[in-house]
């Protein structure tokens, strides 16, 4: 089967603006050209079309034909964001922050009979649908959201009532806001017909190139159950329900497609375009482990009003969930930078597909060294079972490095040792990082430009560095022995300590942007949203910080899911810049599907981590000037011995008791840092010298193993 992603790409290019429902009225065509100052003439002939057209087309006689449908549709989206009907609310800025839930939905424009109370007897269904808003089963669930999101969630009357539903046994779907449907749907094709035809899911595209958020439908098990599907998979290795079960025959026999993981935890159901119109469906299988609690806690065993409270949150924030966290913070890259866009062939008058500036525009291979072994780039390269060296691959990982303690520090009398953690590290190193964003061009010899982005092959074994410090050159801290591949921001950071630098080849890419950069502000803004639900505020005082950051998790359970959701997005969609290949059956030097992903660039993954990498470096050099030597790092997490419990005991101040600047702050935005853990100094000497274990893996609680967000 085509790669589906790719294929929605294409079309969705070609076609986006060509759907029945992307224009609006022919009123509210008038009143934009009108609000612009333009006549109808000076429309005709931007289109290439008749005065008389565009009078048809604002009178609602007639409808504009391809192709000046698309740059019609193209003129009223910009004429529409520039005179919008009414000016959005604003969101008080005195209002305390509460857990919103999600943006309450309005009422669908046609009335309907309120659904029964759940303590009532259960009435027999005389409609197709009908709705109800219900108040949310815990108070804070039903906190007036942002007026903000509000006015984004009911923008667009195709997705009144949101962009996801919560389908419970009795057949209530719960979206966000408090609003019920009823859905009478008892199998999965006619929930899908359900969800298309009456619903009114989803949520509009995020930027003018993309594709609306297909509508989700989450099954609880009830739900499950009722629609057929098994408790469990059996097949617990390829995650997805064998091809002659019987909800794969009605699919198949309704003419309905899944994707090429077929009915798996997270499975689309879709048809075709037609008319230029998506036609598709999420389905996220609740007893299948859709929700991984790892990134969700127990979201997954709520009530289903508040899981849609949760997810729904999580929808406005950040987008509406179609898989993994991981998938999730991929998907929101392409979602703010699609690869391609509708632009005219002059010689045909047609539209086609075109690269959108700033974007990934297609897959391209890596360079050799960037490729991770199984690449097919790799092909004949090496021999058979060849451990790549450093001077052979590009190895920028992060830190996970710790060091015997000095005489010195034994017999000072440190009492602790505490932990630090970067906020949304990965994410905080992608804002504003200059990316290379088409191939790789090979050259020999260069002249190092720390404004060009690339892989260079350079000996940085020269350099000389404290060894109370690790190495910022290599994931293990160890100083490099002989030339190795760098990224730009490694070798950048090598020229900022002074030294010298001569690479002997390099792998550039001289098309380049800040790709990452709506991506991070937008998981920026998540953060900080969902920190403010439990109490985190930007511009507390540290003692205050650290006080409330103590117990910010018990605050709200359901809140704490958001956030730790937006934390995995971060971390995994900088992870699926290199997915490699799960298949069992998957050989060496053969292509797997993520490769055809314009967004598969692992020479972007490295960028981003050498970058987080050599940020937390410069820190502790800051630190070590002011006599604090870190004992440990994992990955975000630094450890530092300390007289006291806590980092305000060990973090230096200026002399006006200020933090000290260029060093580790405490604070709630990403790039600033909060409290790890604490434990005793004995702990740590017995992890370190008889155990060889890293502390900083266990310093938030012991037996509990730290990877970072």
């Amino acid at each position: 089967m085509p790669h589906e992603n790719g294929l929605f790409s294409a079309v969705d290019a070609l076609l986006e603006q060509v759907a029945q429902d992307d224009l609006p009225s022919p009123a509210e065509r008038k009143r934009l050209r009108k609000a612009a100052g333009l006549s109808q003439a000076q429309v005709a002939t931007a289109l290439g079309a008749r005065r008389e057209a565009v009078g048809n087309w604002e009178a609602g006689r007639t409808e504009p034909r391809p192709p000046k449908r698309a740059a019609y549709a193209r003129l009223l989206e910009g004429l529409a964001t520039r005179f919008p009907a009414t000016p959005p609310a604003k969101a008080d800025p005195a209002a305390p922050a509460a857990f919103s839930g999600a943006p309450a939905a309005p009422q669908p424009a046609t009335a309907a009979a309120p659904k029964a109370p759940t303590s009532a007897p259960a009435a027999k269904k005389t409609a197709l649908t009908s709705t109800s808003r219900r108040p949310a089963a815990r108070k804070a669930m039903s906190t007036k959201p942002p007026a903000a999101a509000a006015s984004t969630a009911g923008a667009d009357e195709r997705f009144a009532n949101g962009p996801l539903g919560v389908l419970d046994g009795d057949g209530s779907l719960y979206c966000v806001g408090g609003l019920v449907l009823d859905c009478p749907a008892r199998t999965v094709p006619a929930l899908v017909e359900w969800t298309l035809a009456e619903a009114r899911l989803g949520a509009p595209r995020l930027h003018r190139y993309g594709k609306d958020c297909d509508p989700l439908i989450v099954l609880t098990d009830a739900a499950a159950e009722r629609l057929g599907l098994p408790a469990a998979l059996e097949d617990r290795r390829g995650l997805r329900l064998p091809d002659d079960h019987k909800v794969i025959k009605q699919l198949t026999k309704a003419k309905w497609q899944l994707s090429g993981r077929g009915f798996s935890p997270w499975t689309r159901i879709y048809r075709p375009m037609e008319q230029g119109r998506r036609r598709c469906v999420q389905l996220a299988v609740l007893p299948w482990d859709a929700l991984d609690t790892r990134s969700w806690g127990t979201t997954g065993r709520l009530s289903a009003p508040d899981i849609a409270a949760v997810l729904g949150t999580y929808a406005t924030r950040v987008l509406t969930p179609c898989g993994t966290t991981a998938v999730c913070g991929l998907e929101l890259m392409t979602a703010l930078r699609p690869s391609t866009r509708a632009v005219k062939d002059e010689s045909t008058g047609a539209f086609v597909p075109g690269p959108v500036p700033g974007s990934l525009p297609r897959a391209v291979d890596p360079a050799w060294p960037e490729a991770p072994d199984e690449h097919p780039v790799l092909v004949g390269k090496f021999p058979a079972h060849h451990v790549r060296t450093p001077a052979e691959v590009l190895n920028e990982e992060s830190h996970a490095w710790f060091r015997p303690l000095t005489d010195q520090e034994v017999a000072e009398g440190f009492s602790h040792a505490v932990g630090i953690d970067v906020n949304m590290a990965f994410a905080a190193a992608a804002n504003r990082l200059n990316v290379g964003l088409g191939p790789a061009q090979k050259v020999s010899a260069p002249e190092f430009d720390p404004k060009l982005p690339g892989s260079w092959l350079v000996d940085l074994s020269h350099i000389e560095t404290d060894a109370r410090l690790p190495s910022p050159f290599t994931p293990d801290g160890e100083r490099p022995d002989g030339p190795a591949w760098y990224s730009t921001a490694t070798v950048g950071y090598a020229v900022e300590l002074g030294a010298r630098v001569e690479p002997i080849q390099a792998y550039v890419r001289e098309v380049s942007g800040y790709y990452l950069d709506p991506w991070y502000q937008r998981l920026r803004d998540a953060y900080v949203a969902s920190m403010a639900d439990l109490g985190v505020t930007t511009g507390m005082p540290e003692d205050e910080f650290l006080t409330v950051m103590a117990h910010h998790k018990t605050v709200d359970p359901h809140a704490a899911a958001v956030l730790s959701a937006i934390k995995a997005t971060a971390k995994g969609g900088i992870g699926k810049l290199q997915e490699r290949p799960r298949s069992i059956r998957h050989q060496r030097g053969e292509p797997w599907p993520a490769l055809q992903r314009a967004a598969w660039s692992p020479h972007i993954r490295a960028e981003v981590i050498a970058k987080t990498r050599t940020n937390m470096h410069r820190k502790m050099t800051r630190l070590a000037a002011a006599g604090h030597y870190p004992v440990a790092i994992n990955a975000d997490c630094v450890v530092y011995l300390s007289h006291g419990p806590s980092p305000l005991d060990f973090l230096p101040r200026t002399e006006d008791g200020k933090p000290l600047p260029g060093g580790f702050r405490l604070g709630v935005s990403p790039g600033m840092v909060k409290h790890e853990g604490t434990q005793s100094f004995l702990w740590l000497a017995d992890l370190i010298e008889k155990q060889n274990v890293n502390p900083a893996r266990e310093i938030q609680s012991p037996g509990v193993t730290n990877d970072g967000e």
